[in-house]
């Protein structure tokens, strides 16, 4: 079986893993039918890339440790041969902290090979996105700066782990490991210690390659960081955030829309979220989420051309523009909820908020206006437009909030030069934010500001790469870079810690989520704007290309759609002529 890419980017670096696949037992016969349902998930063993750290007191309690980079097998052994030997004494324990070199999902598989106790001997296992957050304290009676939380997966643990035989434990998101032995005068041998990667085991169909690495790092970040989000179902967060978020799912779609062509996972999740949040009910008890609902569902529509999930949908898409409907008056105020939320950077700017929110609702009811149109439903398609009507008469300033000009650009409120000249653009990366800063990127591209949205995403986005990360976070502020040590490294005396000094809201210092699939926006917008597609009709089968290489000389990439995958390749000449070479799938008309 062709490896997915997600195999060989870990495979690039340097990362040893084994695939483990297997049917259900023919055993388990028909009486057995509602009781199993097979895991669609698959795991991969990976081992320790470094040691990034151990203590071993004033003698060497710790021996041998070096095995445990070395690939395994998963069999545990008596004959006690090439083992780490951790050792504690009356006075002294010891302890060591493994990096697995990439965030990953899943847990840990530990391999033990006897221990100095007839009974289990006790560990304390942490688990972390960083360096600093597997040295912290879990704290869990509050969001506290300096600790972390248990609170959406278990990542501070003490348990017994047996003599000689195999343990595995663990389900959060992580990329580094800590273990303390904490029983005095016992010795205990591991085998092993790897990591449990689970993942949905899925090509990367879409491509991106230029002639700036940076810019490939970054869209292949934001690609794995989406792929590590679709577990069951389409996550936000992998250690928090481990549900379903419907405003937080529209940059992940459109990743995945341009990395995994229509899979499965978005309209599994969409179906969930409808049933898990009926109208009258918002989608996540949040207005603005169910305005994103609508958003999403057209965006979807126009990549997959799944017209029977559409019409599926129907009846929901329908309630929710007569409930929207309801609550917006003839002079255009409205009353859908008293929370406005667009996203947590932003939160403080309430006249701003308003400003993005109200753009929001007219982005979502034009979208629903072109569903309806799909639909043949031309009553709601007129009240859907009635709605945007009426919502221009009372326009609000955005108030000097990145977020909200975008949103007012992307919607035709204001004019997009406009937004960029006088807020989104002013200060470059400044006030960018992980979720809102793909808004603000297509903001900028919609005002012909590609070259300075390239630099942004390179600024940005790339800074959290400099800084050790691997996935993208659920925010980061460029201030942040002053004086701080990236996240895989011991913090130095009269350094930051990137991760634990840093983070608001609902996420202070380590409960800060490193992996959060809204922060993949540049992967989207690469594929759109610098490789050039745009999907015209339902199902893609007519896309226009119109690249934008900008300081670039070259661009190359795939695009996944229905029919198959369309190929494409940009060269731009001394001159700054772009020469275009594009194959598509059969089913599938280019547009130039």
């Amino acid at each position: 079986m062709k490896k997915s890419i997600l195999i060989s980017f870990l495979l690039v670096a340097g990362i040893q893993l084994s695939n483990l696949k297997a049917e259900i037992p023919p055993v388990f016969g028909v009486e057995y039918q509602d009781k199993i349902q097979k895991d669609e998930l698959t795991r991969a063993f990976i081992s320790p890339q470094r040691i990034v750290w151990k203590y071993e007191g004033d003698g060497r309690l710790i021996n041998n440790e070096e095995v445990l980079l070395k690939q395994g097998n998963s069999q545990a052994e008596m004959g006690k041969r090439n083992m780490c030997t951790m050792m504690s004494t009356e006075n002294e324990t010891s302890s060591i902290l493994l990096d697995y070199g990439k965030e990953l999902h899943g847990g840990l598989q530990l391999i033990t090979g006897g221990s100095s106790r007839r009974e289990p001997s006790l560990v304390r296992i942490r688990f972390g996105e960083s360096v600093g957050e597997c040295n912290s304290q879990t704290a869990n009676s509050g969001w506290r700066v300096g600790y972390s939380t248990d609170d959406h997966g278990k990542r501070d643990i003490i348990m017994e782990i047996p003599r000689e035989g195999t343990l595995e434990i663990g389900n959060t998101g992580f990329r580094f490991v800590r273990i303390d032995l904490l029983q005095k005068n016992t010795t205990i041998r591991l085998k092993e210690a790897r990591a449990i990667l689970r993942y949905r085991d899925i090509p990367y169909q879409g491509t991106f390659k230029s002639n700036d690495d940076r810019l490939n790092k970054i869209w292949l970040t934001g690609a794995y960081t989406v792929h590590l989000n679709m577990q069951e179902f389409l996550w936000d967060g992998i250690k928090r955030d481990r549900v379903i978020w419907l405003g937080d799912m529209h940059p992940e779609v459109a990743t995945i829309m341009s990395v995994f062509g229509a899979n499965e996972i978005v309209p599994r999740t969409l179906d969930l979220a409808c049933e898990q949040f009926p109208l009258p009910k918002w989608m996540n008890d949040m207005s603005a989420y169910s305005l994103w609902y609508l958003i999403i569902q057209y965006d979807w529509y126009m990549h997959s051309g799944n017209r029977k999930f559409l019409e599926k949908h129907k009846a929901y898409i329908l309630g929710l523009i007569d409930q929207i409907d309801d609550k917006i008056d003839k002079e255009g105020k409205e009353t859908l909820a008293k929370k406005r939320f667009l996203d947590w950077p932003s939160s403080s700017n309430e006249e701003g908020v308003e400003a993005g929110y109200r753009a929001l609702i007219v982005w979502a009811m034009q979208d629903a206006q072109k569903l309806c149109n799909l639909l043949e439903e031309p009553v709601y398609a007129q009240k859907a437009g009635a709605c945007v009507e009426r919502m221009n008469r009372y326009i609000k300033e955005p108030h000097n909030l990145k977020q909200a000009a975008s949103l007012m650009a992307i919607a035709g409120i204001i004019n997009p030069k406009k937004a960029c000249e006088e807020v989104v653009s002013v200060g470059g990366a400044k006030g960018f934010s992980t979720f809102y800063g793909y808004y603000m990127l297509q903001a900028q591209a919609l005002a012909g500001e590609y070259q300075e949205a390239m630099n942004i995403i390179r600024q940005f986005w790339g800074a959290m790469l400099d800084m050790g990360a691997t996935t993208f976070w659920e925010d980061f502020n460029m201030e942040w870079l002053e004086n701080a040590a990236p996240l895989d490294e011991m913090i130095p005396p009269g350094k930051k810690d990137i991760h634990g000094d840093f983070g608001a809201h609902c996420y202070p210092g380590f409960r800060h989520s490193l992996c959060h699939g809204w922060a993949s926006g540049p992967t989207a917008w690469m594929t759109e704007h610098i490789l050039g597609v745009q999907v015209m009709e339902p199902g893609c089968k007519v896309i226009k290309i119109e690249p934008h290489l900008g300081d670039l000389e070259w661009v190359e990439g795939t695009y996944p759609t229905p029919y198959g995958i369309v190929e494409i390749r940009h060269t731009k000449d001394a001159n700054g002529k772009i020469t275009s070479k594009v194959k598509a799938p059969k089913g599938v008309k280019i547009e130039k």
